[in-house]
């Protein structure tokens, strides 16, 4: 598959309009400008420099925000792809632990080659998630399935195994981490309080009580067994 030439900034860009535009609505240029600590005016800028190119990379409209093209997704998961086999490799063979990956992962993404990208991929055994369970796309670029409900929407006796963790705060990954809540770890949900919102999970070994700044960013599939990650 030949695939667009982008530069690193325009790459920067396409990632993070794919990843507001999961609700399937377009993202605004002010949510873009807090993302990537821009401008707004920047971001008008590199939108209709992105939707000018050949093919278009973004479908943009005046005060009716950005969306991806067919060539602009592409190039947006190729990036990612790299972005995850690269946390992935970061853990499984270089000893890193999951919030050291990130911006590692961020500076190398841009710079890596195809052929080492599958290289990588084949040396891991073609992980489908990386360290924190997200999905990787696949080498065709196409992003598998997610049928992962936030951990917020739970409610007393749900049960369910934790898939994800959508965050890159390596302090909240560290404090998942030392409450054993990661990826692959079943839970149960006991309490929960209609005024602050708070829910209270039980897993083998611990209880402990969140917040929803934080099980808003866990993903859990309800009343599985673990899933091989």
């Amino acid at each position: 598959m030949k695939k667009k030439s982008t530069t690193q900034s325009e790459q920067d860009y396409l990632k993070r309009i794919y990843e507001l535009t999961q609700n399937n609505s377009p993202a605004s240029t002010n949510d873009l400008a807090r993302e990537l600590d821009v401008k707004p005016a920047s971001v008008t800028g590199m939108i209709q420099k992105l939707a000018a190119e050949e093919p278009a990379l973004v479908k943009y409209q005046k005060h009716q925000g950005v969306s991806l093209t067919h060539a602009g997704k592409l190039a947006a998961l190729e990036v990612i792809r790299h972005h995850r086999l690269l946390e992935t490799w970061l853990v499984e063979t270089l000893g890193y632990s999951w919030d050291e990956v990130h911006e590692e992962a961020e500076r190398l993404e841009h710079v890596i080659s195809e052929d080492l990208e599958q290289r990588i991929a084949a040396a891991l055994g073609h992980p489908a998630r990386d360290p924190h369970g997200e999905l990787i796309p696949t080498e065709d670029l196409n992003m598998p399935a997610d049928d992962s409900v936030p951990l917020s929407s739970l409610r007393p006796h749900q049960t369910a195994t934790i898939l994800r963790v959508n965050a890159h705060d390596p302090s909240l990954l560290r404090h998942l981490n030392s409450l054993g809540l990661i990826p692959g770890i079943q839970i149960e949900v006991t309490d929960y309080s209609s005024y602050d919102y708070n829910l209270t999970i039980k897993t083998q070994n611990k209880t402990t009580v969140l917040g929803s700044n934080v099980t808003t960013k866990i993903f859990v599939q309800v009343g599985k067994k673990n899933e091989v990650l």
